[in-house]
């Protein structure tokens, strides 16, 4: 059964890459300039390859299996429904556009334009998709025939036993085969008149049972906190006897942290994870900072350039306003801006503190005396931010998330509900910006980054990306 499974799996990644590829062709021969007219799909594949190009092409399949495995493409997903696993297609091909995208930028290749990308990523979504409806319908098939099912004994009679149980009893299209329950003498007798299964043995005597059942998971509902010693030894027989152990947790019942079991080396732990944003999405969020931010300052260098000398010129003292300021889990790192104020502004912050207006931990003026006529036009238009894309492509910021505050607003923090925006990494924008920026007060704009982080999804980042460019041109709300 392990087998065949992962020779699934390894035909439905080869696969992709096959998807991928044929996607890449007919659109490059489609959207092939040559003289404005469709080349002959023979002549399209006599035209030579540059070597640049081809490992471009090798590096973007790379791209794909780091972008696949971020997402879990490549894993059983018996116990996920299509609509889970769509969302996910949609991100994996949307990133490997974007990477397109750079690469094109960066390496000059003319092939590759916009009407281009947008059919790589129209023809890879919908191959992906028509791929895994067709598997699924395929499997479901199967299953309604009684093949391809995993057998399963659920240990434990409770409430959450039973609702597990009716889960994979009403769909069968998950795939499996409940053999019944196994109880133990003192579970309450109510319970034992809902299990429509048979119990096929007590806790006292599953050790003899297992030996001989053929079962492929076992998935322990027992009250952990009463039935560990239990609980350990069963997981101990399933490890000598190779049978999968999935289990329902319910050690603690917390408000937001989503748990996870992880690997800490030899010693396997209980994760609880307060923020929406997990590794995998870190992952993923951290390929499309570098994919948009390293083009982007190569790009805008020489406006950069520009602004420097504009800088130097008008206002005596550094290009370069450079402070420390809170990151990632309270981290310091020193964050780089073009400088808006006149030398010493940090100083004179103490002598001007009764002119805040913003309430909370945060220090804004309107007219701020400090800022330069320069400094005032770079803040309005945000380009006083965009040398933060180092920052970005260091690591210290995302290109979206809550705002870096100085080392004095951390210190001022007075709900510990506040901290939690330093779970995820600061951005370079982020959802209160485009709500109305520093027009907020201080509670809304925590509120926001908390929403962000709760709510976070890929899409959510690029919306707040797209809506950060007209609040940028029209200014609003900026100081």
């Amino acid at each position: 059964m392990h087998f065949r499974r992962k020779i699934l799996l390894k035909l439905m990644q080869f696969g992709d890459l096959a998807f991928l590829g044929m996607a890449f062709l007919i659109s490059a021969w489609i959207f092939y300039d040559h003289n404005n007219r469709l080349l002959l799909f023979e002549d399209f594949l006599s035209l030579r390859i540059k070597v640049e190009n081809f490992l471009i092409g090798i590096g973007l399949l790379g791209v794909w299996n780091i972008v696949c495995a971020s997402l879990n493409l490549y894993e059983s997903k018996r116990l996920s429904t299509i609509s889970q696993e769509i969302p996910d297609i949609l991100k994996a091909t949307s990133l490997v556009t974007l990477t397109t995208a750079s690469a094109a930028v960066l390496f000059q290749i003319d092939m590759i334009s916009s009407w281009f990308l947008l059919s790589f990523w129209a023809l890879t979504t919908i191959l992906l998709c028509a791929d895994r409806i067709g598997l699924r319908v395929i499997l479901a098939w199967m299953r309604r025939k009684g093949r391809n099912l995993r057998n399963i004994v659920i240990i434990g009679t409770n409430q959450r036993a039973l609702a597990f149980a009716r889960e994979i009893q009403t769909n069968p299209d998950l795939g499996y085969r409940l053999l019944g329950f196994v109880d133990n003498p003192w579970e309450d007798s109510p319970n034992k008149k809902r299990v429509e299964m048979p119990i096929l043995a007590h806790l006292d005597t599953f050790p003899d049972f297992i030996r001989t059942l053929s079962v492929d998971e076992i998935l322990i509902a027992l009250p952990l906190r009463s039935y560990y010693q239990q609980a350990s030894q069963i997981v101990a027989q399933c490890e000598e006897q190779g049978i999968l152990v999935r289990m329902l947790g319910d050690l603690f019942s917390p408000k937001l942290a989503k748990s996870a079991i992880d690997d800490l080396g030899p010693h396997p732990t209980l994760t609880l994870n307060t923020g929406a944003i997990g590794d995998q999405a870190i992952l993923i969020k951290r390929i499309v900072d570098l994919v948009i931010a390293i083009p982007a300052i190569i790009l805008l260098a020489p406006f950069l350039a520009g602004i420097a000398v504009v800088i130097k010129c008008v206002s005596p003292g550094p290009v370069f306003f450079i402070q420390e300021r809170v990151g990632l889990n309270k981290r310091i790192f020193r964050l780089i801006k073009f400088r808006t104020m006149v030398q010493g502004a940090e100083r004179l912050q103490a002598e001007l503190e009764h002119l805040n207006e913003v309430d909370g931990a945060a220090f804004k003026i309107t007219h701020d005396p400090r800022v330069t006529p320069l400094g005032r036009f770079l803040r309005k238009t945000s380009i006083d931010e965009l040398p933060q894309l180092i920052n970005v492509i260091k690591g210290d910021m995302s290109l979206v998330g809550p705002r870096p505050l100085p080392i004095r607003d951390l210190l001022e923090f007075n709900e510990d509900w506040h901290r939690r925006r330093f779970c995820v990494r600061p951005g370079l924008t982020c959802l209160w910006q485009v709500s109305g920026r520093s027009t907020i007060s201080f509670t809304k704009w925590m509120e926001l980054d908390l929403q962000y982080i709760d709510k976070w999804t890929f899409w959510l980042d690029l919306k707040i990306l797209f809506k950060t460019i007209p609040a940028v041109m029209k200014g609003s709300g900026a100081v």
